[in-house]
């Protein structure tokens, strides 16, 4: 099977665990800032296969995870108006806001209906000429020009009732938090496969620039997470701090230019509101003038104040501060079909991830 197969093959694997452990000799901190890396060295025992002074830290890489209590609050307090529809992804269903979610809106009657693509909400607006439809635009930049393209149709349309809560993210940026907070000590980043697809190489150039380290662009099969950390490890012990793509197949230096002038065509980069992380410069988007009149946040709707969980860990764990082991709500009360805290709702969330594959 073409590129399933031939990223799974034991010998070469073999090969590459034994660079890694020729190659390291002192303690290293990778993060893994994707929720879907997170998956696969899971899923694959990655962590197992490495030595044990090597330790790979999850990040902020799952943008139901990050999505911040303030943006539930508010699309909940909208399903709650008359003739309003929320449209949103699945896997926001169970995210739970300061006091409600989705699920158990929808189960009191409000009309909260899952798409698959932000191109969806426009069909379900133009169905729905009697109500307003506002879909929770969510997710990093891999997401972004579809919900690009989904306003500029809505514009060109001229579909007056579809509105759009913003509450995208940008990565780079929150990596450049986390280096500047200095609570952890990162020596490499493996770096997001799908969102490089779209961005590619110049917008992490910083980290290396700036702090010194090295990162990675690396794909998801097993071969592919543990060449790039062998490439990691070979900077780190050389002293040499570069971004490097072993994701070839599918990333470019230059990422993806259409996908990117659709996403510049609608937004201009803004703070972005991060759960457990919090405010980050250029680290969102909001919309530019042709298009801010579909910005849900110009409604006049009260909000209940936003709380956390108390002993909810997701922040720290989104930051690499904490893993779920230490938080004393996981798998005794925080479980997928319970979840307390974001982390253990989507599939790239770590607590999800640790329930899942750890005993």
């Amino acid at each position: 099977m073409k590129f399933i197969d031939e990223f799974r093959d034991k010998e070469i694997a073999e090969g590459l665990i034994q660079r890694i452990q020729k190659t390291s000799t002192r303690p290293i901190q990778l993060m893994e800032v994707c929720g879907t890396h997170t998956v696969s060295i899971f899923r694959y025992g990655i962590r197992g296969l490495l030595p044990k002074h090597i330790r790979l830290l999850s990040g902020p890489g799952c943008p139901v995870c990050v999505t911040p209590n303030i943006d539930i609050d508010l699309a909940i307090a909208l399903s709650r108006q008359k003739d309003m529809i929320i449209v949103t992804f699945g896997d926001m269903m169970k995210v739970p806001g300061s006091t409600s979610n989705f699920q158990k809106e929808k189960a009191e009657g409000r009309d909260i209906r899952i798409v698959y693509s932000s191109l969806e909400a426009l069909k379900i607006a133009k169905e729905s000429p009697g109500k307003k439809v506002v879909f929770l635009a969510i997710g990093f930049e891999t997401t972004s020009p579809t919900i690009a393209v989904a306003l500029i149709r809505a514009k060109e349309e001229k579909i007056r009732n579809l509105f759009f809560l913003n509450s995208q993210k940008r990565v780079p940026p929150a990596l450049r938090a986390l280096l500047q907070s200095k609570q952890l000590g990162i020596d490499g980043f493996i770096l997001p496969g799908h969102v490089s697809t779209i961005i590619g190489t110049k917008p992490y150039q910083f980290i290396s620039e700036e702090f010194g380290r090295p990162a990675v662009i690396t794909g998801f099969e097993p071969l592919d997470i543990l060449q790039g950390i062998s490439m990691l490890i070979e900077q780190i012990e050389a002293n040499r701090a570069h971004v490097e793509i072993q994701y070839r197949r599918v990333v470019h230096d230059e990422g993806n230019p259409i996908a990117l002038s659709k996403i510049y065509e609608v937004f201009e980069e803004d703070e972005g509101n991060w759960r457990g992380i919090g405010l980050i410069p250029n680290s969102g988007y909001r919309f530019k003038e042709p298009y801010n009149e579909m910005d849900v946040r110009n409604f006049d709707v009260e909000v209940e104040p936003s709380k956390e969980h108390p002993e909810c860990l997701c922040g720290e764990v989104l930051q690499g501060i904490k893993t779920p082991l230490q938080c004393r709500l996981f798998k005794v009360v925080c479980q997928p079909e319970n979840p307390i805290g974001p982390c253990m709702v989507s599939i790239e969330g770590t607590c999800h991830t640790y329930f899942k594959f750890s005993d």
